[in-house]
């Protein structure tokens, strides 16, 4: 194994025992230590990333990021990933289109199906927030909380029909979730006869 393999392995080893160690601003110091030597590790990159958005160093994070996404164009998880960092910083258009693009690479990536219904009802584009957050109920059925967003967009539409149907739903298997959204929109839903 040649040297530079070796160093690059104690530096990355050495950042996820600090991490482990819960010495985070170390492990950050032993990231830019590798990027300075390998400035398009794609591991190196993400920790970084991460360990900034913790920090709240979100310029930083999201110049990773974006290195990221340029490094890695067909990654939709990094994609899904640099949207999430946008949508965290305000910046919504931008979010809107990292979590199209990671959906266009991965149609089955629920997460950014969730991440664009929560940017667009951001964006008051309540009719494609609706289409995004049925996708993401779609895959993944049984999680509340595609349905708890679309309950509230169905809401902001003047759709309360649409929500009980919903509130309904999630009574069957999210009960707390539909109290909460009972309580929120002031309607009140009897649970569907068996």
């Amino acid at each position: 194994m040649k040297t530079g393999r070796l160093d690059y392995l104690w530096l990355k080893w050495r950042a996820i025992a600090c991490l482990v160690l819960g010495r985070t601003e170390m492990a950050r110091a032993l990231y830019d230590q590798i990027l300075a030597r390998w400035p398009q590790d794609i591991y190196a990159l993400a920790s970084r990333a991460h360990l900034l958005t913790q920090a709240g160093k979100v310029d930083a994070a999201l110049a990773d990021s974006q290195r990221l996404v340029t490094l890695q164009t067909e990654d939709a998880r990094a994609w899904f990933n640099h949207g999430y960092m946008l949508e965290a910083a305000g910046r919504w258009e931008e979010a809107l289109a990292a979590f199209r693009r990671s959906t266009d690479l991965s149609p089955v990536l629920d997460r950014a199906w969730y991440g664009q219904g929560l940017v667009l009802i951001r964006l008051q584009r309540f009719d494609e927030a609706v289409a995004a957050l049925k996708k993401n109920t779609e895959l993944q059925p049984m999680s509340p909380h595609g349905w708890y967003q679309l309950a509230r967009v169905h809401v902001d539409r003047q759709a309360p029909d649409e929500a009980v149907k919903i509130i309904r739903h999630l009574k069957g298997f999210e009960p707390k979730v539909a109290a909460q959204l009972e309580r929120e929109t002031g309607l009140l839903v009897e649970r569907a006869a068996s």
